[in-house]
């Protein structure tokens, strides 16, 4: 297994006293909870995933931002709700993930945000599809001291990658990530830590090797293998991989597919980690990607009080009484092995 020292060290130097003690109050929380079958909830997420924003330049099959599908409000995250959110939770976050839906580089604002999160001793990551890195956007992205950054590169070739990545340029992608190696390497920053992403789907498994090839031939920190999520898996999706272990799903006896892991009436993401939507909602996890499970308003109510209040705790009832039960549950991949 490959240690990446310069990461982990972004990482473990923006740890303090207090983050650490908040992320152990939320464990045993966790751990007293599954003893007591009842919610008990302690110190608040260590993880938060913000929203920059609903738009993308791509319209991959399986994402709402792609299918322009959402019921919920459109728009771009601003930077004083951003600031007023930090306020609250900056100082016990370990981990502030600047992604939900859509493409973050198209928040005109974005940088800036990840520029005051740094200052604020927050480890920062994002996830792109690599459109926006030209040169200037690439060397802001390493003077604005983002932490880690997964690049989605689906396919070695143009053919298989925009099978998936619907109106994407591999050559655009390829060339931006170019340019932040370039930038890291001029500016001698040892962030951010850059991945190449590959979403393992049937028409690209075969270039699974090409992948690693192309990686180390830029100069990529890292390259992972990621399982897909895919809607209508029940009677087959031509996006399931043919290869077993990169794929969620498993062919049953009658010609049907079902989740590889069982639906546990627990879920570890309820605990330490929430999403916030650009504007301000609160859901419990990165699979409501609708915000239909509404926890709260953040223009409304401060946050702890959404975090320890009743929407909060009705809908963690609800899910150790049956996880199976809970619509955004049933397509989840919390337990499911990413492998690299």
């Amino acid at each position: 297994m490959k240690v990446y020292t310069n990461d982990i060290f972004s990482f473990l130097r923006k740890l303090t006293f207090r983050k650490v003690f908040n992320a152990f109050l939320v464990l045993c929380s966790y751990y007293i909870t599954m003893w007591l079958k009842r919610p008990v909830q302690w110190g608040v997420p260590f993880t938060v995933s913000i929203e920059p924003t609903t738009a993308c330049n791509l319209r991959c099959p399986e994402c709402p931002s792609g299918l322009r599908a959402f019921t919920r409000d459109t728009g771009n995250l601003k930077e004083d709700f951003f600031k007023k959110m930090l306020s609250e939770l900056g100082d016990k976050l370990m981990y502030l993930i600047f992604y939900f839906q859509g493409e973050p580089f198209i928040n005109p604002n974005f940088l800036k945000m990840v520029s005051y999160a740094n200052k604020k001793g927050i480890y920062t990551i994002t996830s792109t599809n690599g459109h926006f890195l030209n040169d200037t956007n690439a060397k802001e992205t390493i003077e604005s001291g983002l932490d880690r950054i997964i690049i989605s590169v689906d396919g070695t070739t143009q053919e298989v990658y925009e099978s998936y990545r619907k109106e994407g340029d591999l050559e655009k992608v390829i060339e931006g990530t170019r340019n932040l190696v370039k930038w890291k390497k001029k500016l001698h920053s040892t962030t951010p830590h850059i991945i190449f992403q590959f979403l393992v789907v049937k028409p690209n498994e075969h270039q699974i090797p090409d992948i690693y090839r192309l990686g180390a031939e830029i100069g990529v920190d890292e390259v992972k293998l990621k399982t897909a999520q895919v809607y209508n898996y029940e009677k087959g999706n031509e996006l399931i991989p043919t290869i077993n272990k990169y794929s969620r799903y498993i062919l049953q006896k009658d010609g049907t597919y079902k989740l590889k892991n069982a639906l546990v009436n627990h879920c570890w993401k309820l605990w330490h980690a929430c999403v916030i939507t650009w504007d301000g909602i609160v859901v419990p996890c990165c699979f409501d990607k609708d915000a239909i499970h509404k926890m709260g308003n953040l223009n409304q109510q401060n946050f702890r009080e959404i975090w320890k209040g009743q929407q909060y705790n009705v809908f963690r009832k609800s899910l150790l009484k049956g996880r199976a039960k809970v619509d955004i549950c049933s397509n989840c991949s919390e337990g499911c092995k990413v492998w690299s």
